[in-house]
Formats: structure tokens, sequence, C-alpha cells
């Protein structure tokens, strides 16, 4: 079988960004200093267009809300932004979530939640489950809000709806997770069987990472990695994940767990992609087509 080749832009995005983390050694890596050479970067990326922004906090956590020309009032989009819990903000997200908020036609509202390694586990978790709960309070109902992640966004986004169900909270729409990062032990075996595909990421990163936010005998905590979670009474669930990440099997193992406890879940594995390749939508083909599937998705919702 011949695998159908990515775009030139593809392929030149990859080479790109792939010099880029060969380049950080991550064993002598300022997690900090990563973060504020990020928003540093951030300040340069092109805003999105036709979307008011503006910042207020929600239940004391700073937030972003952003809002497209065409939005109605039917339906909020939480989403939770990636970078690996130590670093990322609405700033550096505010062109993939504005682009995602105008193709619904709905207001974002993105929470600068809590960072690690100054706040650790479970910060992320109480500043994303107050921001839910103080939504509800504000008149927006359950089913007209949607959660979305990137990354260690994904992965809150999952520890978000464990916390709502266990503690008997209304849950949303649905879920939509970009390449989660769902399993904090590394066990998954595509962190060996995608070891010289992925462009970013190795085993031995993640694991580093890994421990700037939970202890170890933290990992296994289903808040912390939701692929030891009990799935059940779960919303809908999409999945966009690259069939070259090493977090591959922490989508598809979530996947299998929510369908085993009888959940809703659309999974869909991006030929040669990396992680969350969206985020290059100006560029390349390939995450414009993901997002406009991701979009339709959303609606159906």
């Amino acid at each position: 079988m011949t695998r159908k080749r990515i775009s030139k832009r593809a392929r030149f995005v990859r080479m790109l960004s792939r010099r880029y983390f060969a380049k950080i050694d991550t064993t002598a890596a300022d997690p900090i200093g990563i973060r504020h050479k990020l928003e540093r970067i951030a300040r340069y990326a092109p805003k999105p267009k036709d979307v008011e922004i503006t910042d207020q906090p929600v239940a004391g956590v700073p937030a972003m809300f952003i809002k497209p020309r065409n939005a109605s009032d039917g339906k909020l989009l939480l989403y939770l932004h990636g970078g690996a819990y130590v670093m990322g903000s609405p700033n550096t997200h505010r062109n993939l979530v504005g682009k995602l908020a105008a193709m619904l036609g709905v207001s974002a509202v993105m929470p600068d939640y809590r960072l690690a390694p100054e706040s650790r586990f479970p910060a992320a978790v109480e500043d994303a489950t107050s921001v839910y709960k103080a939504l509800l309070k504000d008149g927006y109902p359950p089913k007209g809000i949607i959660i979305a992640g990137d990354s260690a966004g994904g992965g809150l986004s999952m520890a978000l709806l464990l916390s709502l169900r266990d503690e008997g909270v209304p849950l949303p729409a649905g879920a939509f997770l970009l390449s989660p990062w769902l399993d904090l032990t590394t066990s998954g075996e595509s962190m060996e069987t995608r070891r010289h595909l992925d462009p970013w990421f190795c085993k031995e990163d993640v694991a580093l990472v890994a421990h700037y936010y939970a202890d170890k005998d933290q990992l296994t905590n289903p808040q912390v990695s939701p692929v030891f979670g009990d799935m059940r009474g779960m919303p809908p669930i999409c999945i966009q994940v690259g069939d070259h990440e090493v977090l591959l099997s922490d989508s598809t193992r979530l996947a299998d767990n929510v369908r085993a406890a009888g959940g809703e879940m659309d999974i869909e594995v991006f030929d040669q992609m990396w992680h969350v390749f969206q985020v290059f939508h100006p560029v390349v083909p390939e995450s414009r087509t993901a997002i406009s599937t991701l979009a339709v998705k959303m609606r159906l919702v």
C-alpha cells in the first residue's frame, strides 16, 4: 500500500519545527524561561480576524473571551490551552481558537489557568472546574457549552469532565481534543512504535516534563492521566491526533475506554501528522482540512 505524500508546506513546517525542538536540551532547559520565550514569540503571531477579544476573569481565574462577528448566543466554547502544563496561555492560542470560534459561529473563553512548576497538580484542574461552574452560574446551560483543548489542555479537558461527573455537576454538550496528553506515565506503546517518527518529542522528554506537574505517585491518578479513569457517563468526545505522535496511544486507549463504557467516541488519526498540527492552519493545507472537519462535528453536538 502506497502512502499519500503530505503537502510540500506540511513537509517544510515539519522540518523547521523538528530542527527547533532538536535544539532544546530538556534535561537542562528552564521551563519558565521557555514559557517566557513562547510568550514573546506569540506577540508576533497574527491576531484572528473578525473577532472581538477581551480579557475578563472568571471565578478569579484570568481569562480571554473571543467573540466572532457571527457569534450566536446558543453555545460557548470553553477552550483549555496546551503547553505541557508548564507553558502556553490564551495569547499563544488565540489564533487557533479564534479560527475555531469563527468557523463555529460561537464565542469562546480561554482560562489562563495556573501552571507548573510554580503551581502543580491539582491547581490546573481546580481552575478549570471553577471556571466551568462559574459559567453555569452566569446562565450558560450545560448543553450549550463545548469543552475543547490541545495536548495538556486535552488532558485537562478530560480531567475536568471526570471532576464534574464525580461531583454530580451537569456535563457539557461534548468535548473535542487535539493530540491530548492523557498518560503522564508514558506507558503507551506508541512511545516506542512512533519514537523514530515523531518530529518533536520522545518518551524521555515527556517523562521529564510530567514530573514538573505531578509527583510520581500521582501520575496514575485519573485527573492527571485520564487513560486510567472510569469513563462511564462521559458526553460525546471527538479526538484528532497525528499518526506520527509518540502520544498516539494516549488517544487510542482513551477511545477504547470510552467505547467500552458505552460512550460516544469519534477519533480521527491523520496520516503522517505531528503533535497539534492544527496550529499551523494558516499555512498547512492538512491543518485547515482538520479544523474544517472539527468545526462540522462541533456544530452537530
